[in-house]
């Protein structure tokens, strides 16, 4: 073998384990943001559902007090059946929204009752769902961190060449409702 054929065979043999490692680390790095996205909406789901099992005694603790407000405490109900960890991700973040705003309506509506407000397990209650509604927002800004750096990843080069054999798709993130920052229109009786 010539030194010419030598050198142009190192060379492809060189350029070929350059290519493979440059593959073979971003195949590893999708792979792993997509399980740390896995995690995180996992995360999600746990809070989810501890905010989820809390409702019903919330709803029990102040229903016979507020019978002018019916409408609040149903809808906080609704929210909570229409809640399924099979939905998509988009679907739980629609319900997971207007659940958090029906429950600050609620909470506003606790506010002028001063006779549930003395009521230490509806205190409790709700400091145990307002923990719940801070850990969710945490947890949510953690997954759509990992779902900005997966979709930022499989952009660029070279995993944008990788994307289409290996399906790697943009995943959705976990975005508030439009209302989710609007004030809850809540009613004094007037008299």
């Amino acid at each position: 073998m010539s030194p010419a054929s030598l050198a142009a065979a190192f060379s492809i043999g060189l350029l070929l384990a350059v290519v493979f490692f440059f593959l073979f680390t971003t195949y590893n790095s999708v792979v792993a943001l997509r399980l740390r996205i896995d995690k995180a909406w996992a995360n999600i789901e746990v809070a989810l559902q501890q905010r989820h099992d809390q409702l019903p005694n919330l709803v029990e603790a102040v229903k016979d007090v507020m019978t002018f407000e019916r409408d609040v405490l149903e809808r906080v109900t609704q929210l909570r059946a229409g809640w399924s960890r099979s939905q998509p991700v988009p679907a739980q973040a629609a319900n997971s929204a207007a659940t958090s705003a029906a429950l600050r309506e609620l909470f506003a509506v606790v506010e002028r009752y001063p006779e549930l407000r003395s009521q230490d397990n509806v205190l409790d209650l709700q400091n145990e769902i307002e923990r719940l509604e801070g850990i969710i927002a945490d947890r949510r800004e953690l997954y759509n961190d990992q779902v900005y750096r997966h979709n930022t990843r499989i952009a660029q080069v070279p995993a944008v060449f990788l994307a289409g054999p290996f399906g790697w798709r943009p995943r959705e993130f976990f975005d508030a409702d439009e209302t989710a920052d609007e004030r809850p229109d809540v009613a004094l009786p007037t008299g």
